[in-house]
């Protein structure tokens, strides 16, 4: 029996932008993206390790490999502009953990996420339809890739 073909990323924006057409919602999503990532990241980076060699963002380090590995199969210019987003959230949580510590980092990241999924659901609501990740859970992955296409877009680049 054949596998089925695996998503393309053409196939995966097609499916997302159905649920984000409305350019209020677009632009909602074009900032509060951004924010609710790097908040995820931020909230990762604060987890505790028990191993002394391990320091703190190492959890954050994984997942943002593991995310960077999914974008660079679907598309390796936007897996190269992921790297650079995922490398600036990085240096950002670490600027934050230096000059105010752990606890600033971690209620910096509830205060940022909150509001934006917040955002979010305003967003989904004018627009008249749910969050993609309701059908999908692999769609939370999909929509900073979408926002950052859209910015390669502007500029006249190809993904």
């Amino acid at each position: 029996m054949n596998a089925p073909a695996a998503r393309t990323i053409e196939d995966w924006f097609a499916s997302y932008s159905r649920d984000h057409r409305d350019p209020v919602n677009q632009a909602i999503h074009a900032v509060a993206v951004p924010a609710i990532l790097w908040s995820v990241v931020a909230l990762l980076w604060c987890i505790p390790t028990q191993a002394s060699w391990l320091r703190n963002g190492v959890w954050a380090g994984l997942a943002m490999f593991a995310a960077w590995s999914f974008y660079n199969r679907l598309s390796r210019r936007l897996g190269y502009g992921m790297f650079v987003v995922f490398f600036f959230m990085g240096c950002l949580c670490r600027l934050v953990v230096q000059r105010a510590g752990l606890e600033a980092l971690l209620w910096s990241a509830v205060g940022v996420l909150v509001p934006a999924w917040i955002a979010q659901l305003i967003g989904h609501r004018i627009e008249g339809r749910k969050p993609s990740f309701f059908t999908d859970t692999v769609y939370l992955l999909i929509g900073p890739l979408w926002v950052l296409a859209k910015f390669y877009r502007s500029m006249g680049w190809r993904y």
